[in-house]
């Protein structure tokens, strides 16, 4: 599975992005979908996570009630809607894809990662 993230830029603390992460290949269904992020200077972290069929799904506390994770099987997409940004959401985003379809929080769960993609809030 290749991944390929995108919709990240730069956002005014308050305001709102969507990544995407489409993913290649005929099993996406059958994945769970994660987004991580990484600050300088910091870990990656757990972000959220969605289940193969969508049912399960995991928020980080730091993001819970305003960011929302979704997925697209029939487009190979998942995404991540962000909302009510704030600078400490400035990160560089990764989504990765589970092989079990078990929805997952763990960065060693996981077995595919995308490239990234820059999130920068303004204060």
């Amino acid at each position: 599975v290749q991944l390929q993230a995108s919709g990240g830029g730069l956002v005014q603390a308050g305001g709102s992005l969507r990544l995407s992460c489409a993913a290649s290949g005929r099993s996406f269904s059958t994945y769970a979908m994660g987004w991580f992020r990484q600050a300088p200077g910091k870990e990656r972290e757990f972000v959220a996570t969605i289940s193969d069929g969508g049912g399960w799904i995991y928020y980080a506390d730091s993001v819970k009630g305003r960011f929302t994770i979704s997925r697209d099987n029939a487009k190979n997409t998942v995404y991540l809607q962000m909302n009510s940004l704030k600078f400490e959401d400035t990160a560089v985003y990764y989504c990765a894809a589970e092989r079990t379809g078990i929805a997952a929080r763990g960065i060693k769960d996981y077995d595919y990662w995308g490239q990234g993609t820059q999130v920068t809030v303004s204060s």
